[in-house]
């Protein structure tokens, strides 16, 4: 099957309209980026745009590279034109989004609900409510949600954070397990979810630490410090954890944490580059990373990009590329790789309230192309030739 989202009808209109009680909805219009479609094991990525925070604003869109004998097409917002009677639509800030078998699983923060739908065609397939979530992992036909619990409430009494189990089958909840306050991103490695807990509610009294999760008993075996304010964890093929600090913005900088186990084989805090990293992917031995880090003091942020070994924890390249697109980028706030082919996708949110871009360039750091998205694109996941139906 392919998926050319673009070869939609016009009487598409009429319908969507008659289901949404007269507010109509127009098929989103491709933007043809002019390059030939690509032939290999990526064969399209969902672009989740946060939208920004109370605008009800989150939109999904699609980058198609497989159409045969087609140009590399990019389609905005195509979640309402598949889904004409949800009403709703997305909703608001989208916070997560990826891919496991067929399905498409995506977190949409502040209208505490992880939408679920079709990775062929996008059409919605149900929602699973969650307060204040946050984002996904999976593992043996589980969804693990990291969830704040509260509502948004910057406040010393905000609630301990927890993540949920979801049944990808049935989109039921099956468990919960509290873990830190205002837990964030999540990893899967041997047997065991680890969470990174940021306390955000909470400044200047930020939470610390990352939860061990036994996924066997679903239990919380314990907690390991590693510094404030964490963020973003990913495992690399090594038995590493990394794990993003960020800091509080005066005097703790943001740093970059590997993780791995000691001898009693418990995960264990081993290192840090000290260096702000936003967002990372890890393909290989190479971390690919993003920064952008805002001085309260300065008033301004610092952008910069890298890339670090994982098998040496060096900081083996300050930039990705050298092409004046990647100096021309207002805010960094998203970035995916291709695993197989190493070209690789930045996401800029602009100023946060307008039309983001995504740009693409190719293994070897130069410029290929750049669309624009919906507004703050920060979340992508690629679908791969084996999940077509």
């Amino acid at each position: 099957m392919r998926r050319i989202f673009y070869m939609l009808a016009v009487a598409v209109i009429a319908v969507v309209s008659s289901c949404r009680n007269d507010d109509v909805v127009i098929p989103p219009t491709p933007e043809d980026t002019g390059k030939p479609s690509v032939k290999g094991k990526v064969v399209g990525m969902y672009v989740l745009n946060e939208g920004v925070m109370g605008f009800n604003k989150a939109t999904l869109d699609y980058l198609d590279l497989s159409a045969y004998g087609l140009t590399v097409q990019y389609m905005r917002n195509i979640y309402p034109s598949r889904n004409p009677d949800d009403v709703k639509e997305l909703g608001d800030v989208g916070n997560d989004v990826k891919v496991y078998g067929s399905k498409l699983w995506m977190v949409i923060n502040c209208s505490n609900k992880v939408v679920v739908a079709s990775v062929a065609d996008c059409r919605r397939q149900g929602q699973v409510d969650i307060p204040n979530c946050r984002y996904l992992a999976f593992h043996d036909g589980y969804a693990y949600v990291s969830s704040y619990v509260g509502p948004v409430d910057r406040s010393q009494d905000s609630p301990l954070g927890s993540v949920y189990k979801v049944d990808t089958t049935s989109l039921s909840i099956v468990g919960r397990v509290d873990v830190g306050y205002q837990p964030d991103e999540m990893a899967v490695l041997d047997g065991k979810l680890y969470v990174a807990n940021s306390g955000g509610y909470r400044a200047p009294n930020y939470d610390r630490t990352v939860s061990v999760i036994d996924l066997a008993t679903f239990r919380e075996e314990r907690k390991i410090d590693v510094d404030i304010n964490l963020f973003r964890c990913k495992a690399d093929k090594y038995g590493q954890l990394w794990v993003s600090s960020r800091g509080d913005t005066y005097d703790v900088p943001s740093r970059l944490y590997w993780l791995r186990k000691d001898q009693s084989g418990r995960m264990e805090k081993a290192g840090c580059i000290n260096h702000n990293v936003s967002d990372y992917c890890i393909v290989g031995d190479s971390l690919y990373f993003i920064a952008a880090e805002w001085s309260s003091i300065m008033m301004d942020n610092t952008i910069s990009y890298g890339i670090v070994n994982v098998r040496t924890h060096e900081l083996v390249s300050q930039t990705l590329s050298s092409a004046p697109e990647l100096a021309a980028v207002e805010m960094p706030y998203g970035i995916i790789v291709n695993p197989y082919e190493r070209d690789f996708y930045v996401m800029d949110a602009k100023n946060y309230l307008s039309s983001g871009e995504l740009l693409h360039f190719k293994a070897d750091g130069s410029f290929d192309w750049k669309v624009s998205t919906g507004d703050i694109p920060g979340h992508a996941a690629f679908v791969f030739k084996d999940e077509k139906k």
